[in-house]
């Protein structure tokens, strides 16, 4: 058990992450948004109830998403003097489960775990018949991982896929069912298993077999889940196994961070939790620790004003500081040298370059960006989502490291890396031309950065403490820093956060996504937006270009910087205006044709974000229902929804302002035309 003052471990909080430190009573959720603080609660939570003997460390389980968090949430639990408690992956714990069980229950060994999917889906599509190029063999291996997370089986596909808008290019829903089939059967032949049959194995396991489920429920009576919102049907089948009926479960997460949908994330485990778990304690974490309030002003406007979950708006910490900046440009070449030359500045300025990073949609908006960078000089990084010491170069430069500390050569540090480094191909001098050779030559100088920290630490450290390093390093997946500037897609930047961030390709077609054309779809690319906003703690930069290099256009902002983009901020024109009409009426928000009798009264899609103000759609709702029932009609008898929207988000200030929105007649302008004008103005509705 802990033996830390219980006090002191609280002394470190806010009153609401105290509330979730001190709540170990029954089931909890916490709403935490980016910046609040959430994983500090959590391991407070964890170091608390161990300090007053709540909880036994060795029974607790603490599991999130990936290896980098686990291995943050072991590293700060070791700090707060808890390291007994397991902090693993999902897929980790349900391994190491299934590879102690399996024998027992089965009689055998778990078969081994395959990284080898690519190959078999390409070897499955050709069972079937299917001429897959390398882009359709990428779709096809992220549909088995959806479907193994959704429990969709083979057979089911079809019909499941449909529902949930599947689509993979150059494959009907009945082929890639199919190919699902071909697949499970290459696999069984090959007498090995995927990354996530470890959680369907895991799951039948524990639920064909009481006695191994009640000894896993003997072994772990606390629970704790981060980042709950990115939770997968399966993750929840297995968690709802291990937790059985008993109330110490604690899940912490933010709706607004949901953006893994497409891999099986389902935020509704989170934002339902106190529906499925009646009597759970809700907390809500809003103080923002991170972003100064010009940034977390954008985030919530970005946001919208209703959060999924009701989080509420985030409440920024920290003092004032720069303004967020907004530019467009003429072109991407142009638009990525503006990025540059402000990175520059800010380095001038002190800002580490360690400390900078530059966010976008997809990797292929990258190459402007490395000639704009290279072209100033500026060191960057292309962050990927294999992790860093997942890189082929970075492995086959600790292969050489393990092969040299095997034996007694003497020499420094540094210098038996920069001897292994250059029979690799190494030179002291940065290469001139960007791609491949940039980053092999940048992973290696990252792990002689990493040597000079160890040394800096422990000037007697040789090859074996630095390899105990790296070991340690991999583990808890804390790649070296160095000092350059991180590139990196949205989705790969989650859970990170840097000093200065510029937001680079923020238009239309690029974000949301041209793919992206369902409402829940748009609601994710809004959310991913929302999540490259909250990495940046005090200097943001948010862009677009006109135009692709060598191309004419007029692209225009994304939809979703509407409500945020300054007054001054230059947009382009729509070329080829018209005056609108039934037939030509297009979103005042992305430009894109309305279709339906209530986007053409909002001016709008519905998936687009509105700008009314919340306080008087409530006291326009709320008078609308009193005057219904005052007349004995249906609400819609009094203004349809759509209606009283429109009214909202247009807020006129007069009788003919009001006449010219559609639904308003001349029979209801008189009739409620004075009490709408007076609603909007802040009177409360007549009672």
């Amino acid at each position: 058990m802990s033996h830390a003052d219980p006090e002191a471990i609280l002394a470190a909080l806010d009153p609401e992450q105290r509330a979730v430190a001190t709540s170990l009573e029954g089931p909890v959720v916490v709403l935490a948004g980016a910046g609040t603080g959430k994983t500090r609660a959590l391991t407070h939570r964890l170091a608390y109830a161990a300090a007053i003997g709540r909880y036994d460390p060795r029974a607790t389980l603490a599991v999130t998403f990936t290896t980098r968090a686990a291995g943050e949430l072991r590293d700060r639990l070791r700090r707060l003097g808890v390291p007994k408690v397991n902090a693993r992956t999902f897929h980790s714990a349900a391994l190491k489960q299934a590879q102690y069980f399996w024998p027992r229950a089965l009689g055998t060994d778990l078969p081994e775990v395959t990284d080898r999917r690519f190959a078999i889906v390409a070897e499955a599509a050709g069972r079937v018949g299917l001429e897959a190029d390398t882009g359709l063999l990428r779709d096809l291996v992220t549909e088995v991982g959806w479907a193994k997370v959704s429990n969709v089986a083979p057979d089911d596909y079809p019909a499941k896929a449909a529902e949930a808008f599947r689509e993979v290019s150059g494959a009907d829903h009945a082929t890639v069912a199919r190919v699902l089939g071909r697949y499970e059967e290459v696999k069984r032949r090959r007498g090995v298993i995927d990354f996530d049959d470890i959680l369907l194995c895991t799951v039948a396991l524990l639920a064909d077999n009481p006695g191994v489920l009640d000894e896993v429920r003997r072994t772990y009576r606390h629970f704790v889940v981060d980042e709950y919102q990115d939770v997968s049907p399966l993750q929840q089948q297995l968690l709802d196994l291990w937790v059985g009926d008993r109330p110490d479960l604690c899940v912490v997460g933010d709706a607004e961070q949901t953006i893994h949908t497409f891999a099986g994330a389902q935020s509704r485990y989170l934002t339902r939790f106190a529906v499925r778990q009646p009597g759970a304690t809700t907390v809500r974490l809003v103080r923002d620790y991170r972003s100064t309030p010009e940034v977390v002003r954008v985030a919530n406007g970005i946001a919208g004003r209703t959060r999924p979950g009701a989080l509420g708006a985030l409440q920024s910490q920290r003092p004032s500081g720069p303004a967020v900046v907004f530019e467009g440009a003429a072109n991407e070449a142009g638009e990525a040298a503006a990025a540059a030359g402000w990175l520059r500045q800010l380095h001038r300025d002190g800002v580490p370059w360690s400390d900078m990073a530059i966010l976008y949609r997809v990797h292929a908006q990258s190459p402007p960006l490395e000639v704009a960078l290279g072209a100033l000089g500026i060191p960057f990084r292309t962050r990927d989502d294999a992790g860093f010491f997942q890189r082929s170069e970075v492995r086959q430069a600790l292969i050489g490291f393990r092969q040299r500390a095997s034996t007694d050569a003497e020499g420094s540090l540094r210098s038996h890396l920069e001897n292994v480094l250059s029979g690799l191909g190494w030179q002291p001098d940065q290469p001139r031309s960007a791609g491949a050779a940039l980053e092999r030559w940048e992973s290696w100088n990252s792990l002689l950065d990493m040597a000079d920290d160890v040394v800096s630490e422990a000037p007697e450290a040789d090859l074996r403490a630095f390899l105990a390093e790296v070991d340690r390093r991999t583990e808890y997946e804390q790649a070296p820093d160095g000092d350059a500037v991180t590139l990196a897609t949205l989705h790969a930047a989650k859970g990170l956060e840097w000093d200065a961030v510029a937001l680079y390709g923020i238009h239309e077609g690029s974000m949301p996504f041209s793919l992206a054309t369902r409402p829940e779809q748009i609601a994710e690319e809004q959310r991913l937006l929302y999540v490259g906003v909250t990495r940046a703690k005090t200097h943001l930069r948010v862009s677009w270009a006109s135009a692709r290099t060598g191309a004419s256009g007029s692209r225009r902002p994304s939809r979703f910087l509407t409500s945020v983009l300054p007054k001054d901020v230059v947009v382009p024109a729509r070329p080829n205006a018209k005056a609108q009409t039934l037939l030509n009426a297009v979103c005042r928000v992305c430009e894109r044709p309305v279709t339906t009798p209530a986007e053409r009264k909002l001016r709008r899609h519905e998936s687009c974000p509105g700008t009314h103000d919340e306080a008087a759609m409530e006291r326009l709702t709320t008078w609308r229902r009193e005057e219904a029932a005052r007349q004995k009609l249906p609400a819609y008898c009094v203004f349809t929804d759509a209606t009283l929207l429109a009214i909202a988000e247009a807020a006129p200030n007069g009788p003919s302002e009001l006449a010219r929105l559609p639904g308003i007649g001349k029979i209801k302008l008189e009739r409620y035309g004075p009490t709408v004008l007076a609603l909007l103005m802040g009177a409360e509705p007549p009672s």
